[in-house]
C-alpha cells in the first residue's frame, strides 16, 4: 500500500534526521549495551573475587591458629595483592600485622597496619589501626612518628586509649609533665568501672610528683 502524503513527509523527515544523527544514536546504543554487559560482568567478577578472597582468609585464620607464621604471611599477602578491592584485604592486613608483631617483625607489622589504616573504610577501624601502628612505632623507638600517628581528634570511644598511648610515648621521651597530663586525660575519659583505670593510675604513680 502506497504511503499517503503525511506518512511520506514523516518518512522524509526521519531520513533527514537519521542522516544527521544516526551515527550518534548507534554509538549511544552500543555504549548502553556494553555498559549493561560490563555491569553484569563486574557483578560476576565481584562475586568471584569475594568467594576466592573469603576462602583465602579462612586459610590464613587456620594458619594463625596453627601458629604457622609463614603461611599467614603468604596467604594474607596474596589477599592484599590480588584481592585488594575485596572486603577481606583490611582484615588480612590486620591479621598479618598481629602475627608479624608477635613474631618480632616490627617492620612488616608496621607496613600491614599502615595498609589497614590507608584502606579501612570505617572510621572506627581507622582509629584502631592508628593505635596499633603507634604501638609498633613505639616499640621501634620512633616516638615522634608514633605521636604523629596519634595526632588526630579521636572519637569519644577511643579518647582514653589515644591519651594512654600518648602518655606511654611521652614518658619514654622523658617528658614527665606531658605524660602526666596525657594519663590524667585518659583517666578523665575512662569509665569509673573500667579495668583499665588501675593500669593508667599505676603509670601515673610511676612518674612521681
Amino acid at each position: 500500500m502506497a504511503l499517503d502524503l503525511e506518512e511520506q513527509e514523516q518518512l522524509d523527515e526521519f531520513k533527514a534526521w537519521w542522516k544527521q544523527n544516526g551515527t550518534f544514536v548507534v554509538a549511544a546504543v552500543a555504549v548502553f549495551v556494553i555498559g549493561v554487559s560490563g555491569w553484569k560482568g563486574w557483578q560476576i567478577w565481584s562475586a568471584k573475587q569475594a568467594g576466592e578472597s573469603m576462602a583465602l582468609f579462612e586459610r590464613a585464620m587456620q594458619a594463625a591458629m596453627a601458629n604457622d607464621t609463614k603461611a599467614v604471611k603468604d596467604v594474607t599477602g596474596q589477599i592484599m595483592e590480588d584481592y585488594g578491592r575485596s572486603g577481606y584485604a583490611v582484615p588480612a592486613a590486620w591479621l598479618a600485622g598481629k602475627v608479624n608483631f608477635s613474631a618480632g617483625d616490627l617492620k612488616s607489622a608496621q607496613a600491614q597496619y599502615q595498609y589497614a589504616l590507608d584502606h579501612a573504610g570505617d572510621k572506627g577501624l581507622q582509629q584502631l589501626a592508628r593505635l596499633r601502628l603507634a604501638t609498633v612505632q613505639l616499640d621501634q623507638k620512633d616516638y615522634e612518628g608514633a605521636l604523629k600517628t596519634l595526632a588526630i581528634e579521636p572519637d569519644a570511644a577511643f579518647a582514653a586509649l589515644f591519651a594512654d598511648r600518648k602518655g606511654d610515648i611521652l614518658s619514654l621521651q622523658g617528658k614527665a609533665a606531658e605524660a602526666r597530663a596525657a594519663y590524667g586525660l585518659a583517666l578523665e575519659k575512662l569509665d569509673a568501672k573500667s579495668p583499665m583505670r588501675a593500669m593508667v593510675e599505676a603509670k601515673l604513680d610511676g612518674l612521681g610528683v
